[in-house]
């Protein structure tokens, strides 16, 4: 068994946290290798369903997404409904047919400002994936090529904003940091006694690229 599967087994024992489930946030900055990370957590954890907050975000409203939220996903969720929610589409800047979101055991919700102050009250756990916004934003903009420049241009603008005033690091119960060779999980800031953190954790798998 590996670590990761470890960490999942212990995610599952937390406290729901949003009705009958365990919401988990995978937060850090653009670039920092949320959405990689959070697919591996979720396999390990059998298939949980994972939110993206790419899909509720908009180009005019990248972190005004909280009520969209919580009448779709966290309020359905706390009552022990489905989720329902209309992913948005960056290329046609429109939202798509809507989508299902069960209220699984688990449930993790990826994106910047996943950590947020609104959200937080409805989290079991928040993990951080620990990369400097420059080294993130960096690893962005050559994943995403010199076509999309401008709008890294105004993303990295609206992220620094959005963080200044509401930063999720200071609340992570879990640090994540890429290694050549799979993460290393440390204690978070905001460490909570629900979990056993004594130990550093590293998960052996595939470099998450």
């Amino acid at each position: 068994m590996n670590d990761l599967t470890l960490r999942a087994a212990r995610l599952r024992t937390l406290t729901p946290s949003c009705g009958p489930v365990r919401l988990i946030a995978v937060d850090g900055h653009a670039g920092s290798g949320k959405s990689t990370f959070a697919g591996r957590l979720a396999a390990a954890l059998g298939g949980a369903p994972v939110l993206h907050l790419d899909d509720l975000a908009t180009h005019e409203e990248p972190f005004a997404w909280t009520g969209r939220l919580r009448e779709q996903v966290t309020g359905p969720l706390s009552r022990g409904e489905h989720g329902r929610y209309a992913p948005y589409d960056w290329t046609d800047r429109t939202f798509g047919p809507a989508r299902g979101l069960e209220p699984a055991p688990v449930v993790l919700i990826e994106g910047v400002g996943a950590g947020r102050r609104a959200l937080r009250p409805f989290l079991a756990h928040l993990l951080w994936m620990d990369l400097t916004a420059e080294e993130a934003w960096e690893r962005g903009r050559r994943r995403d090529g010199i076509a999309l420049s401008a709008f890294w241009d105004g993303w990295t603008a609206a992220e620094t904003a959005h963080f200044s005033a509401d930063p999720s690091r200071p609340s992570a119960d879990t640090l994540v940091r890429q290694l050549p060779v799979g993460y290393e999980l440390l204690e978070g800031p905001g460490a909570t006694a629900g979990m056993d953190h004594s130990v550093t954790q590293r998960d052996h798998l595939a470099p998450p690229y």
